[in-house]
């Protein structure tokens, strides 16, 4: 048991340096610090006194959503298929290390990484916050972000399970991160020109569920309590979520979602370790 958990230790370490060192991590913080610095300092010089969901609150949740799910897919599934085609997987087979934990350690790796990059880029803005006056940063939008990167990390080490190669798992990861933030959106609202007003609620309602972009942007509304936004269509929906039961059911979604891919993943791997 010792021997394990500090195979572990050594592993999730190696891979946070290795990911810290990447120079594809190291250019995503400075557009993080830059989208970070830009978007508060706007919201804080142009509307300092306004409270609520304002133009700049949505876009800084919108960019939020998009750019976290991009980079995590793509560098957490190149991550694990770099490994598979280096042989470095093979070599890590030979020592006395379990598939799930080679997969946590890499999906803790990931996640702390992309932690790290969001309090890094966090720690710049309030320290130019010193120049222009107080900054405030939503605790909704720390909420959401480390629950994105929780999610699509996740994700990430999945689909970087199932690729053959780097170029493979970049390809999967683009499609999979155009489904979930573009396509199912657009497949939406044009099934919406042809079917009634209750059919394409019950569809929204759906791919709310299935879609964690849009769990997690539904999840921030509750947060902040600004799902008026949502319109009063929603309302038996949003009543059932913020009642204790809903809390719990939308907790537990949320696990599924970190917990399901990781132990698919773990599947996969291990049927490679088998035919290798």
């Amino acid at each position: 048991m010792g021997n394990s958990s500090l195979m572990l230790g050594k592993l999730i370490t190696l891979e946070w340096k290795q990911m810290l060192r990447s120079r594809w991590m190291q250019l995503v913080a400075i557009l993080f610090i830059f989208v970070f610095v830009s978007i508060v300092m706007i919201q804080q010089l142009a509307l300092p006194d306004i409270e609520g969901f304002t133009r700049q609150t949505a876009s800084f949740l919108n960019l939020l959503l998009f750019l976290l799910p991009l980079f995590t897919l793509t560098i957490g599934g190149m991550s694990v298929a770099g490994d598979v085609e280096s042989g470095w997987f093979s070599l890590l087979r030979t020592y006395p290390m379990k598939i799930w934990q080679y997969v946590f350690g890499k999906f803790f790796a990931l996640v702390c990484s992309f932690i790290f990059i969001v309090l890094l880029a966090l720690g710049v803005v309030f320290a130019l916050g010193g120049l222009f006056g107080s900054v405030k940063v939503p605790y909704e939008f720390l909420v959401i972000a480390f629950c994105l990167i929780l999610i699509f990390s996740a994700i990430a080490i999945m689909l970087g399970s199932l690729a053959k190669n780097r170029l493979h798992s970049l390809a999967i990861s683009l499609v999979v991160w155009a489904l979930l933030l573009l396509l199912l959106s657009y497949l939406i609202m044009a099934i919406g020109t042809v079917v009634p007003g209750h059919v394409l609620q019950k569809l929204t309602i759906m791919m709310l569920h299935i879609n964690p972009v849009d769990w997690l942007r539904f999840g921030y509304f509750l947060l902040s309590g600004q799902t008026t936004v949502l319109g009063p269509t929603y309302y038996d929906l949003i009543s059932f979520y913020e009642s204790i039961a809903g809390i719990a059911v939308f907790t537990a979604l949320s696990l599924l979602w970190i917990i399901v891919p990781l132990i698919f993943a773990a599947i996969k791997l291990k049927k490679l370790g088998v035919q290798e």
